[in-house]
């Protein structure tokens, strides 16, 4: 699809993007009708194409919003990258907007965004339907659509002895090397992992207790350090780990493709959430249109086909009762970490500075 002749600066930016994934319209699932008819979730865009950044395009996700979108009455094109990539690109882009909307980042990449004035505060339709702590509760600078936990996992029919708090696997040493850890700390789960561990050892300016880095000393010693390009899940099936972290949202189709029956072990502490947001870009030309397809795409009606069709965790409470009840019992089973996403924005990258130089290999 092409943007229109009046946004003809944002079409040549768009096509000097070079890799990133475009994605265009195909066919969509038979719940398309059910998002486009529900009450509340349509609308009557513009015509004008909306440029729709987000994270969360693949497995199907892009063509199935763009399918959905059209019928609600909107003309969009779904810009695809990853998380930090994205977010850099936004910040790049800020003295002359490419995107409109931008959705599925974390509430860590929304803060960034947040911290540099990169998307503008907008109250949606069905803000009443969220709580208001799981997004942004002082300027509503961004909103919350899809829950995933953090979960340390493991086969239930393999595992002979599972600990009964997750910080026993670092601790004691009858686990050591049989939980993965992914040292890959520039990647968004990694750090959030580290965020936890952290969260009951940080005061409010920043600082870790030494209980604090002694608990990730340990984590990183004592575990086995991830292989790239190999799902936790074949590690398990080789034997070489029985525990290791993943977010909810992958483990039913896990289960499905290996076998296995996924059990969740506990953390006193709780574990982190990753909650995918959507605000509205700032600067764009496209405002009112942005604003409009925020509450479509946020409505009850259309992240309960969305949760249908992907076994998503809607936030929206009346969006859940159109997710598939596993992961819904999954996630409920968990508890959230108190973690201030603003103070580890602003102190990630010195702990992750630290982890790297004093406790990797």
């Amino acid at each position: 699809m092409q943007v229109l002749n009046t946004r003809a600066a944002r079409g040549t930016a768009l096509l000097a993007l070079g890799s990133i994934l475009l994605v265009g319209c195909s066919s969509a699932a038979t719940t398309s009708e059910t998002a486009a008819a529900g009450d509340g979730a349509t609308a009557a865009g513009s015509g004008e194409t909306l440029i729709v950044y987000t994270n969360s395009n693949s497995d199907g996700r892009g063509e199935w919003v763009t399918e959905q979108a059209a019928e609600a009455g909107f003309e969009i094109e779904i810009v695809g990258l990853g998380g930090a990539d994205l977010t850099n690109r936004i910040l790049a882009e800020q003295n002359n907007p490419v995107g409109d909307v931008v959705f599925g980042l974390n509430t860590m990449f929304f803060e960034t965004l947040k911290a540099d004035d990169a998307i503008t505060a907008y109250e949606p339709a069905w803000a009443d339907e969220v709580p208001q702590d799981a997004g942004d509760p002082v300027d509503g600078a961004y909103w919350p659509l899809v829950d995933q936990a953090i979960v340390m996992v493991y086969d239930e029919a393999s595992a002979d002895a599972p600990p009964a708090d997750m910080a026993d696997l670092w601790n004691d040493p009858a686990y050591q090397g049989t939980y993965e850890v992914n040292t890959a700390l520039g990647q968004a789960t990694p750090q959030l992992v580290v965020a936890g561990i952290l969260a009951p050892y940080v005061d409010e300016s920043g600082e870790v207790s030494e209980e604090g880095w002694a608990q990730v000393e340990a984590y990183f010693a004592n575990g086995s350090p991830a292989v790239e390009g190999t799902d936790l899940y074949s590690r398990f099936e080789r034997d070489e780990v029985d525990y290791g972290i993943v977010p909810s949202g992958g483990i039913i189709a896990r289960d499905e493709e290996y076998g296995t029956t996924t059990a969740i072990v506990p953390s006193e502490n709780g574990v982190p959430f990753v909650t995918e947001q959507i605000g509205v870009i700032a600067g764009t030309d496209q405002e009112a249109e942005a604003q409009a397809f925020i509450d479509w795409f946020g409505s009850s009606e259309v992240q309960g086909a969305f949760a249908e069709q992907f076994n998503s965790m809607p936030v929206s409470e009346a969006a859940q009762e159109q997710a598939n009840p596993e992961v819904v019992e999954l996630v409920g089973s968990v508890q959230r970490a108190d973690i201030d996403f603003a103070l580890v924005r602003e102190h990630i990258g010195a702990w992750i500075e630290r982890i790297e130089l004093e406790y990797l290999p």
